[in-house]
């Protein structure tokens, strides 16, 4: 029989929770200072004023919180203490951007982190050659293409398809790991890895032939949001009570929301800025990828912290005020209405930080 100290010393090795609370607390800086450059983005206050910020908002939330939080949910699937890198260097990279150091300083540390990030993939699809994994690498490849053209000086507008498909790639596959419970048809997963691809090379159509690639990304999305609504294991769930309805009705209106991109890339075309860029921006990253977040909160976490996230009915608070926050702004947007859009913009910073402290009290009160 095996010491206890031999078991201990064959395990993969990981760092303890502290460090995955650290990595945790990263993460959620760079979603206060994301939060804050929304603000000076919308005219409004917020607690820093810096002019770099203005620049920085999709950087902080996109790769700075969102890409530090799916590198840390994936080092610790890898169960490899190297793997750890990735959402470090996300995370330094990230805040290093507010920095006095040159911001290239900070999206080189992103792209390492980034490149790290693809390479857990690889050893994840190694271990175990599964669509999902597949998809959300090709997910993790956009990112990394993203943030190397950012190194070149291309600007944020032209490169939203590829950020948007590091969130929107990343959710599908892990919805699709999801989906294998109910035990779809082959032609599930063949279909999905197909819609990757072809939104991965979309997305590089939209930098060299602007209007076709977006014609195209807008189709290709629409097709992944069939995708969802036929095959996503929240069409049943929706229809039971406590977490997995919860978890169905925000990934039913992160859905919708992706539908509402999908449908501006199509029948717009080119947005760089103005009314159908801050809608086609928002929709992805606010309605469908912060709806995600609000979802899988009270399941991925528990796993990260190794301390349990109670389901309260009050999370549906944060569910509905995010939804009538986007509401609000996509009006002001298309009513061209300066103060709609800005209590809409505000409201969803409200509801964003009403949930994070939802969160933490319901883990303290557990």
């Amino acid at each position: 029989m095996r010491s206890g100290a031999e078991v201990s010393a064959r395990r993969p090795s990981q760092p303890d929770v502290r460090g995955r609370l650290l990595l945790l607390a990263g993460a959620g800086v760079c979603l206060l200072l994301g939060l804050d450059a929304g603000l000076l983005l919308l005219g409004l206050p917020a607690p820093l004023t810096a002019e770099r910020l203005l620049d920085l908002h999709g950087s902080l939330m996109i790769i700075g919180f969102l890409g530090t939080l799916i590198a840390l949910e994936r080092a610790i699937a890898l169960r490899r203490r190297w793997g750890y890198l990735a959402p470090a260097a996300v995370a330094v990279g990230s805040l290093s951007l507010l920095s006095q150091l040159p911001l290239q300083v900070g999206h080189t540390l992103q792209l390492l982190g980034l490149g790290v990030l693809v390479m857990v993939y690889r050893s994840l699809w190694r271990r175990s050659a599964s669509t999902a994994v597949a998809i959300e690498a090709i997910g993790a490849v956009l990112a990394t293409g993203a943030v190397a053209m950012w190194l070149g000086s291309v600007a944020t507008p032209a490169l939203f398809p590829w950020l948007a498909g590091f969130l929107i790639l990343t959710i599908v596959g892990e919805r699709l790991e999801l989906a294998s419970v109910g035990a779809p048809p082959p032609i599930a997963g063949q279909g999905l890895l197909v819609l990757a691809v072809s939104y991965a090379m979309s997305a590089a159509a939209t930098l060299l032939w602007p209007v076709a690639g977006t014609v195209a990304l807008g189709a290709v999305t629409l097709a992944i949001v069939v995708w969802l609504v036929r095959f996503d294991v929240a069409r049943r769930t929706l229809r039971l009570t406590g977490l997995p309805r919860y978890v169905a009705v925000n990934l039913a209106f992160g859905t919708a929301w992706l539908a509402v991109a999908g449908g501006v890339w199509l029948l717009w075309g080119p947005v760089a800025d103005g009314a159908g860029y801050d809608v086609v921006v928002h929709a992805v990253g606010v309605g469908f990828a912060l709806s995600m977040v609000l979802a899988h909160a009270p399941i991925i976490l528990p796993a990260v912290i190794r301390c349990p996230l109670p389901y309260h009915p009050v999370l549906y608070a944060a569910t509905v005020g995010l939804q009538l926050a986007l509401v609000l702004r996509v009006a002001g947007d298309i009513r061209a209405a300066t103060g709609l859009w800005q209590i809409g913009g505000a409201a969803g910073v409200a509801t964003i930080l009403a949930f994070a402290v939802m969160t933490v009290t319901l883990v303290v009160r557990r």
